[in-house]
Order: structure tokens, then sequence, then C-alpha cells
């Protein structure tokens, strides 16, 4: 497990510095910036304790967990997916964004709901076949 955590790590290094690279070459670091800034504060002060709110009030039992990491990864997808979302209509250039990308959200969220629907009643058979019978 110790090999798994330091493999896990020297990766997340290396494309941290892949990113901080990239990012050097990159004419408008301060836009960047101003970006990521937002993404943290929109994650921290929005995201999140909406999830942490949801899945109190919302799921009952052992199944919390498993929704609210679901609505963790619904919020990244759609704060990753906002600028596209938001745009202001079609392009100039229709090579710039060619995909249906609302309907690709749609289904990734779909997805996600889809395997933690799966994973939800995975462990409800699992927690009901070791109760013993009464």
């Amino acid at each position: 497990m110790k090999v798994i955590r330091f493999l896990t790590g020297l990766a997340g290094a290396v494309f941290m510095g892949t990113g901080v690279f990239l990012l050097s070459d990159t004419g408008d670091v301060t836009g960047v910036l101003v970006w990521l800034a937002g993404a943290l504060l929109l994650h921290d002060a929005v995201i999140a304790p909406l999830v942490l709110l949801v899945g109190l009030l919302v799921v009952r039992g052992g199944r919390r967990g498993p929704v609210r990491g679901a609505l963790m990864a619904a919020g990244a997808l759609t704060a990753v997916a906002l600028p596209v979302l938001l745009r202001p209509g079609a392009t100039a250039n229709s090579s710039v964004l060619p995909l249906d990308y609302p309907r690709n959200w749609l289904l990734a969220l779909a997805a996600v709901a889809t395997v933690t629907a799966l994973l939800t009643a995975a462990r409800g058979l699992v927690r009901g076949r070791r109760r013993p019978p009464s």
C-alpha cells in the first residue's frame, strides 16, 4: 500500500510540474490565475457545502457516502463544463467547439448517477445478506 501511495504522489508531483511548466509558457498568466482562483472559490464556497448539506438532508443510512461522492463528481463536471455551457451563441470558427457539449455533460451526469445507483444497490444487497434471518 505504501508503494501505491508513493507512486500516486510521484505521479501527482509530475503532473503539477507539467502544469507549472505549461503555465510559464502561457502569455496570459494573470488570466489563468484568476480562473484558478475562481474555480477554487466556486468549489470551496458553493459546491462542497452544497454537497455536504444535500448529503445530510436527503440521504439516510449507509448510502450517504456514495451520494456525496456522486454530487461532488457532478459539481466538478459542472464547474469544468460551465465555460462551454454558458458560451455566447455560435462561434465564427465551427471547429473551435465542434461537439454537442450540453448533451455530453448530461450524459456524463447520467453516467455518474447510474454508477452511484448501482453501487448503492450492490451495497444494499451485500448488507442484506449479512443480516441474520429473524
